[in-house]
């Protein structure tokens, strides 16, 4: 994945096939293509000994802006990522979360097109994270936005398409639900019943041909049982769960849905690729 941006940004020459950014070949016109992209690498490399605001007005001055427009471009970065709290600190003496921070105002500042960011969360605590992933949702009806990521919770929270990449080759392509949906777990039915009606819960549950699997998910600390009926088809099956403990007695306390599980996906088209 990262090469694959590498490439697109310009930092590795490809040694086959073609690029475009905008309709822009990354070869032939380089310039073009970094005047429309907004590069966030891996590490965010950046300079230790500038301060953040050093930093960033340098890299709008190379941008091209001066000025007034200068100064708007850097406090609208500045702005975006939540970095006035340490503006005049060296770099190299920020936290790894804000060192992310600094890279993704610099990815930000010219206002491109299209935004590549590798690992754009790395590092960072769960409230900046969430404020990454705020900022990149309110940006992707304005810009094409690819990130790379190994947090697929990510996948699910903020992306519109998901590629998945196995020894360098697409093995899915397709939105995060229809990803989730070829999952065992999809529309599968987790319930939690008292401890003395497990095994009976569990027995009634078996008895449906509908289920692929029935299996005992936990124990709760109260001695309760959670049980998860898994859909042979992936159809529905909510209705045919409450039907069976209800003819059994049983009223659960508590009922969900499994939207699918995304790393059950993953592993298995990676593995099936690695085989």
């Amino acid at each position: 994945k990262s090469t694959t941006m590498k490439m697109v940004a310009g930092y590795l020459t490809p040694t086959r096939g073609t690029a475009r950014l905008c309709g822009h070949d990354v070869l032939d016109e380089p310039l073009a293509v970094k005047r429309r992209l907004g590069y966030l690498p891996e590490g965010a490399p950046t300079y230790p000994d500038m301060t953040v605001t050093a930093f960033l007005d340098w890299v709008a001055a190379i941008r091209g802006f001066a000025g007034a427009e200068r100064r708007a471009r850097v406090g609208r970065a500045i702005g975006l990522t939540s970095l006035h709290d340490v503006l005049y600190y060296p770099i190299e003496a920020l936290s790894k979360g804000f060192k992310r921070r600094v890279g993704l105002a610099q990815a930000l500042l010219h206002d491109p097109e299209v935004l590549i960011l590798d690992e754009p969360t790395d590092g960072l605590d769960p409230n900046q994270k969430h404020e990454v992933r705020r900022l990149i949702t309110a940006m992707a009806p304005e810009k094409a936005i690819v990130i790379s990521t190994h947090i697929l919770e990510e996948v699910e929270a903020i992306c519109t398409r998901a590629v998945v990449i196995a020894r360098g080759r697409v093995v899915a392509d397709a939105t995060p639900d229809a990803l989730a949906a070829r999952s065992r777990w999809h529309n599968a039915v987790t319930v939690v019943v008292p401890s003395d009606r497990g095994e009976a819960a569990a027995s009634a549950l078996r008895k449906v041909e509908r289920f692929g699997a029935v299996e005992v998910a936990a124990h709760g600390a109260d001695g309760a049982v959670a049980l998860s009926a898994l859909p042979r088809d992936g159809a529905p099956i909510e209705g045919t769960v409450r039907d069976a403990l209800a003819a059994a007695g049983i009223a659960p306390r508590e009922m969900f849905i499994e939207r699918g599980r995304l790393d059950e996906v993953f592993r298995e088209l990676t593995m099936r690729e690695a085989a």
